[in-house]
């Protein structure tokens, strides 16, 4: 056994400063009628308020808004549609809620509209690979950025899953989005394996057992994992029934590094990162 080394880092949100020495959760939230899980699924501004506010009250650190659905298969949104529906659901939420609110979008144009309206967070799927003004907003933003491996777009990232090593080539990969990010003048940059994304089953799981790799780009991880058809097909369940699977791959991904949540059910989250959080804070040096 060995002790995985995780680094603390520390993101500028706004006018708040999130550390991570204590992993932190984002709350899902998707206003769309297509996510695989429906209980995430909230499509009126009623619906959406009371969702952040469970989410807020049961520990969420982040709320995370999308309107896209990215299930393998699923066809690109359109930006100015997005756009329009996510401003006005920024705006609204942002001024009923004293709370970190990411985006989850692949369009600059809905980064951009979106902050305005009170983002303080983009979390694009496609770290900049579909819009290629992504990277220059978000420097001129000066907001912090969630950037996934993803290859191809969610209708064709199945087709995409061949890979000698996938844990070595997602890095890889990775690690070249870094640098164009960082050359463009980004700044605060989180970065999400993808799991589910151009990865078959045995992939995700290879990844996660493995994710204490991904310290070497020296960023925050982040991960989503929460209900996936990793869990509930290898199970033979529904995503309805996977929330045990989830948190024991949550207990997993902590206990190898990840500093992010991204989750459906917050207080189970939260649970397991305290659990975790007192496991290794135990650890005596012999």
């Amino acid at each position: 056994m060995f002790d995985i080394l995780i680094m603390t880092y520390t993101i500028r949100a706004g006018e708040r400063i999130l550390s991570f020495e204590t992993p932190k959760i984002m709350g899902v939230i998707n206003i769309n009628e297509d996510s695989f899980y429906q209980t995430s699924r909230a499509t009126t501004i009623k619906d959406i308020l009371s969702k952040a506010e469970k989410h807020l009250l049961e520990g969420a650190d982040i709320i995370d808004i999308g309107a896209m659905s990215s299930r393998p298969g699923a066809q690109l949104s359109n930006a100015k549609e997005e756009a329009e529906l996510l401003s006005k659901i920024c705006k609204t939420v942002s001024k009923e809620f004293n709370c970190i609110l990411s985006i989850d979008t692949v369009h600059s144009q809905v980064a951009q509209e979106c902050f305005d309206n009170g983002a303080l967070i983009i979390n694009d799927i496609s770290f900049g690979t579909i819009d290629q003004n992504m990277f220059s907003i978000v420097a001129n933003l000066k907001t912090p950025y969630i950037g996934m491996h993803m290859i191809g777009t969610p209708e064709t990232m199945q087709k995409n899953t061949n890979y000698n090593n996938v844990t070595l080539e997602v890095i890889q990969h990775l690690s070249k989005q870094i640098a164009k990010f960082m050359e463009t003048g980004g700044g605060d940059l989180i970065i999400d394996p993808g799991f589910g994304f151009s990865k078959d089953i045995h992939q995700n799981y290879q990844m996660l057992d493995q994710l204490h790799l991904f310290a070497m780009l020296q960023k925050p991880i982040l991960v989503g994992l929460s209900r996936k058809s990793m869990i509930y097909k290898l199970l033979n369940i529904s995503s309805e029934e996977a929330l045990n699977g989830t948190t024991v791959l949550h207990t997993i991904a902590l206990i190898k590094g990840a500093q992010i949540l991204r989750v459906h059910d917050v207080k189970e989250a939260q649970e397991c990162i305290k659990l975790v959080s007192t496991l290794n804070s135990s650890h005596t040096v012999s």
